[in-house]
């Protein structure tokens, strides 16, 4: 039993010690290579790659950091050039921010699907935007808030927050991006600060043969890990890296359907980050939707800046030599 534990708090020491490397303050981060973050209105089909019309990130802002903070939406509107439209503009999406106890411990709140008591915590604010020609393509600010305001996680090191956005109505695809700041007119970064999420719809590059790349962290409880992909039209591949794995294939999804591959994870990959990444092969705009599950059906976080840094494989060779 006393090996047991010492082993737990070795592991979320090494945690700690990964998460003040990761530096992430835009989502999609650059090491991402995500074209948008998508949440479509409640009203469109699954076809258009968002399985539940809701996105739920967290954002960890690191215990040292004592200003205040904002958060920054990219093109938070309905009906602009970067939104995927279905014929006439009609959504509105609604950006929540919370706080407190219990926003992100909440076993809910950490849920693949919007159910439940996800909404925890304090609201501290919220907006809806619709059709908005001043904020298409343009930066809208939140805040500020003072990092006390969230709830304090150990594992972390930080305050945490709560980020839902919700489709509320229409059928029309809202894509943005998101930002952590000291400022409330400049994105300036807050050192060790992350954001992270247990599930993800977002948009790919459109461009052939880009990757786009998601990280989750492997803890020291996890076994196995089955990883799930909604509607990726069978638009190229998806693979896996880690440190001892490389361009290992996953099932891709067809249109408006689900596949999903389990991983083994060995004991070299405890406490690193995997590297989804995906593929795009054809010529069209695609959305879609990734989670990952442990062996326990529980999802486990991608992190906008990779924790412990991006997984590089570590070639091997065993030779051995017959000396007569």
């Amino acid at each position: 039993m006393k090996k047991n534990k010492l082993k737990l708090l070795l592991a979320v020491l090494l945690f700690i010690g990964c998460l003040a490397k990761a530096t992430a303050q835009i989502e999609p981060s650059k090491e991402e290579k995500i074209d948008f973050i998508v949440t479509f209105g409640k009203d469109a089909a699954g076809k258009w790659g968002d399985d539940d019309h809701c996105q739920i990130y967290f954002v960890a802002v690191p215990v040292e950091y004592q200003g205040n903070f904002y958060i920054r939406v990219f093109d938070p509107e309905t009906g602009g050039k970067n939104d995927q439209i279905n014929g006439v503009f009609n959504t509105q999406t609604k950006f929540s921010f919370y706080g407190g106890k219990t926003c992100y411990s909440e076993k809910d709140a950490r849920n693949v699907d919007p159910v439940g008591n996800y909404k925890s915590g304090v609201l501290i604010t919220s907006k809806v935007f619709s059709e908005d020609k001043a904020l298409d393509n343009a930066w809208y600010s939140f805040g500020p808030f003072n990092p006390q305001e969230g709830e304090y996680d150990a594992d972390l090191k930080s305050n945490v927050f709560k980020i839902i956005v919700e489709g509320m109505s229409g059928d029309d695809g809202n894509a943005y991006r998101l930002s952590l700041t000291k400022e409330a007119e400049a994105n300036i970064p807050i050192s060790n600060s992350n954001f992270f999420a247990y599930e993800v719809c977002f948009r790919l590059i459109n461009k052939t043969n880009e990757a786009a790349h998601l990280y989750p962290f492997i803890n020291a409880n996890i076994a196995k890990v089955k990883e799930h992909n909604f509607d990726f039209d069978n638009d190229g591949y998806i693979r896996v890296n880690s440190v001892v794995k490389k361009a290992h294939d996953l099932t891709v999804s067809g249109d408006n359907e689900w596949k999903s591959s389990e991983i083994e994870i060995t004991n070299a990959e405890i406490n690193t980050s995997l590297d989804l990444y995906i593929i795009k092969g054809k010529d069209f705009s695609n959305d879609l939707t990734i989670y990952l599950t442990d062996q326990f059906k529980q999802a486990v976080p991608f992190f906008s800046s990779p924790i412990g840094g991006i997984p590089k494989y570590k070639y091997k060779v065993d030779v051995n030599f017959d000396v007569k």
